[in-house]
């Protein structure tokens, strides 16, 4: 009954989208499933009677009572343990895949070495008290809820639930957060000052200087407004990621017309741009939008960072295996390799300052990442210091969503 009750909790919540007001809920409501069932199980066992000073309670009643319990957290997937007087009774293969194997029969100070749960442990439990937070137990960046619920006067239960994910998730956010804060707050403070500056009467007659400063201020809200645009792309190929794109498209026209708006836009005018393609008229499922804004993204960085006079080739070859490969490789000063597994992060920059002197507002590759991802595809990203990047793209010509 009371794993029944988790179970319609669990679906309850999934169904409403609020997993995080939802799992101290299931936790609560697991724990007193398992109290509850090990509790049963000890009451049809034979109990501890006495004659005069003499126990009559036998070893093998004793060894079925302990086998029971046993049976029950040994079949748990979350780390589960048993503690009679501080001594680890049963530990679980969950638990002992965390704590080490040797914890069973040891004391429970030693297999959890954190100063809070020790003293949760070895204290009074209470009704509903919040769990213990433990960082870095089991890798330094997992993070673990404790709870503890007393089964007798000696036997107390333990339950250890992962939150590793649901701390990375909440870290992303408040990232997220502070960046776009981040982000947003210097184009508007340069906006401000700006502003301020052209309150001042002698500013207003000097037509120069005003010039100059109203071309400042239609950078900076430029700026501002490819930044909403990226995080509005971002929020929508995320809100559609599990449907599959709809439509079908040669690639070749979509790259061909990209790079000849890029030239008449005046971006692309001192640099050589070279498509090389095996493929004419090969299509692929994909979303025409989303794969347009993936090539404006990547041969944009090539037109910002590469040199100013050098050559960008587009390489668009089919593979043996009903897919696309598309590489694009510039000319540049390349990328140090240390930054290369960060590339797609969300507004993660090489070069802080460059980055933003030209515009860009750190979502680019983070956006074709997600592409990438929503068409089941590969990105792959490769750069030697003085030589160039490339970055390389493989779509499949049909994916295979499942709903």
């Amino acid at each position: 009954m009371y794993l029944s009750a988790a179970a319609l909790l669990i679906l309850f919540i999934i169904l409403i989208g609020r997993i995080d007001i939802g799992w101290p809920i299931v936790t609560a409501v697991t724990m007193i499933g398992l109290w509850g069932i090990i509790s049963k199980k000890k009451e049809k066992l034979p109990s501890l009677s006495f004659h005069d000073d003499l126990t009559t309670y036998s070893k093998e009643e004793k060894s079925q009572s302990n086998a029971s319990a046993a049976d029950i957290v040994t079949a748990l997937d979350e780390p589960v343990l048993l503690v009679n007087q501080d001594q680890v009774e049963v530990a679980n293969k969950a638990a002992q895949d965390l704590l080490g194997a040797h914890i069973e029969g040891g004391d429970i100070r030693l297999a959890i070495r954190h100063p809070a749960a020790i003293r949760r442990l070895t204290g009074v439990l209470e009704k509903d008290m919040p769990p213990v937070l433990l960082a870095g137990l089991g890798g330094l960046n997992r993070r673990w809820e404790l709870y503890a619920r007393t089964l007798n006067k000696k036997e107390r239960l333990i339950l250890l639930r992962d939150q590793s994910t649901a701390h990375l998730t909440e870290q992303v956010r408040i990232d997220f957060v502070a960046n776009t804060s981040h982000e947003l707050r210097t184009p508007l403070a340069t906006l401000r000052g700006f502003i301020e500056t052209l309150e001042d009467d002698e500013v207003i007659e000097d037509h120069e200087t005003r010039h100059h400063f109203l071309g400042i201020m239609a950078r900076e809200a430029k700026r501002m407004q490819n930044l909403v645009d990226d995080l509005m792309s971002l929020s929508r190929i995320e809100a559609g990621k599990f449907d599959p794109p709809k439509g079908t498209l040669t690639l070749l026209p979509l790259i061909e017309d990209v790079v000849s708006n890029l030239t008449v836009a005046g971006q692309a005018k001192e640099s050589q741009i070279i498509i090389e393609s095996q493929l004419s008229d090969s299509q692929l499922q994909g979303d025409r939008a989303e794969l347009s804004q993936l090539l404006y993204n990547i041969l944009g960085n090539a037109l910002k960072y590469g040199r100013k006079d050098g050559k960008i080739t587009i390489n668009l070859t089919g593979l043996p295996d009903s897919r696309i490969r598309l590489a694009l490789s510039d000319e540049g000063d390349g990328i140090p390799f240390h930054h290369i597994p960060r590339l797609t992060e969300r507004f993660y920059r090489v070069d802080n300052s460059r980055s933003r002197s030209l515009g860009g507002t750190g979502l680019g590759l983070a956006i074709v990442k997600q592409i990438v991802e929503h068409h089941q595809g590969e990105l792959d990203i490769s750069s030697l210091a003085g030589k160039g990047t490339t970055v390389t793209v493989i779509l499949p010509i049909t994916n295979s969503h499942t709903e």
